[in-house]
């Protein structure tokens, strides 16, 4: 114990003054974060078709948005019904990206959606854009802006609706009964190759904001019941953060991982904050009015029930079922998919 606090402390001392060099950046095997990103190896047609946009882009002065959809659900059954009515009554300009596979494939193909959807809507604006997303919608963004550094600069505001920025503890019906898992299963599993690659050397990049909506009861994306641990949060990089529990302004709520990111209405109020400010939200201008309120502005509470039906039924990050597997064109793995050559340090 003597020998290793002595060598800790020698350690300390040589880093300080130059003799030795920090080992988190040197020693890192993923691509320096100033590296020009590949080029996209999905169809510029195929992209093209799966985004889909509203208002009027060259002329508002309202931050557009781009909604990304959660694990298994179509970005219809995630945000038709909310985000996509409030957003189209306010004439905020808003995109939507139609993953393939329902969001439950390769999430390095996902991440070419966005990059692509990154850049058309920074070119048809009058401003930077927000990127808005729940669940692995909410972290998936991350993937295009960490490998793909020209799209840092289109981005004002990145906003995660119970993201699975760092994985889940919680483990799906899949590994647990031993058998093969969809690709983005695997690849928000807590211990992931593409976890660690996401969260490589910087978590956050300067100019952008960052905020990070979640729920301590949220029973997918673990741990989530504390500040000090949570999976959702961002801590490193030069960002500007915001990590907030809906707890945190209303310690009575009690929607979870699918209702944070559907209708709850302080992760909305949150979400606007963000939207209408400089900077991520701020848990201090938000009205604790929005504790009272069931349903976010968006939403028709005759019709809620029937899309939650659907969104409860549809395949997520925790249970796949099996003939629905043939539905979406996308294969279980028996492991996670091979990270792409653009990753690492030594490229391709």
């Amino acid at each position: 114990m003597r020998r290793t606090i002595i060598a800790t402390i020698i350690c300390a001392v040589a880093i300080a003054t130059g003799g030795l060099a920090a080992p988190a950046n040197a020693a890192s095997p993923y691509a320096p974060v100033d590296r020009p990103g590949p080029k996209l190896s999905v169809p510029a047609a195929t992209l093209k078709a799966a985004l889909q946009c509203s208002g009027d882009f060259a002329h508002s002065t309202l931050q557009p948005v781009l909604l990304n959809p959660a694990t298994g659900v179509t970005v219809d059954e995630n945000f038709s019904w909310n985000y996509e009515r409030a957003f189209t009554a306010q004439k905020r300009p808003w995109c939507a990206v139609h993953m393939p596979a329902h969001t439950l494939g390769d999430i390095q193909v996902a991440g070419e959606y966005l990059v692509y959807a990154i850049r058309t809507m920074r070119a048809k604006s009058t401003r930077d854009i927000a990127v808005m997303g729940h669940s692995q919608g909410g972290m998936s963004m991350r993937w295009a802006l960490r490998f793909w550094p020209d799209t840092r600069s289109k981005v004002d505001d990145i906003i995660g609706m119970a993201p699975s920025n760092h994985g889940t503890t919680v483990l799906p019906t899949c590994i647990v009964r031993l058998t093969t898992c969809l690709p983005a299963v695997w690849q928000q599993q807590d211990d992931a190759q593409f976890v660690k690659a996401l969260n490589s050397r910087a978590e956050t990049f300067k100019g952008i904001s960052y905020t990070q909506i979640y729920t301590r009861t949220d029973e997918v994306v673990q741990p989530n019941s504390t500040n000090a641990t949570a999976s959702s949060a961002l801590r490193t990089g030069e960002g500007s953060i915001t990590n907030v529990a809906t707890q945190d302004v209303c310690p009575l709520d009690l929607y979870e991982h699918l209702l944070v990111g559907t209708i709850d209405a302080t992760a909305y109020a949150l979400a606007m904050d963000a939207l209408n400010h400089s900077g991520p939200a701020k848990v201090s201008r938000i009205s604790r009015s929005v504790c009272l309120q069931l349903y976010q502005p968006g939403v028709n509470p005759l019709n809620v029930q029937t899309y939650l039906k659907v969104l409860s039924a549809a395949p997520g990050l925790i249970s796949v079922p099996l003939p629905y597997v043939s539905l979406v064109g996308v294969k279980s793995v028996p492991g996670e998919p091979k990270l792409r050559c653009y990753v690492y340090a030594s490229g391709c």
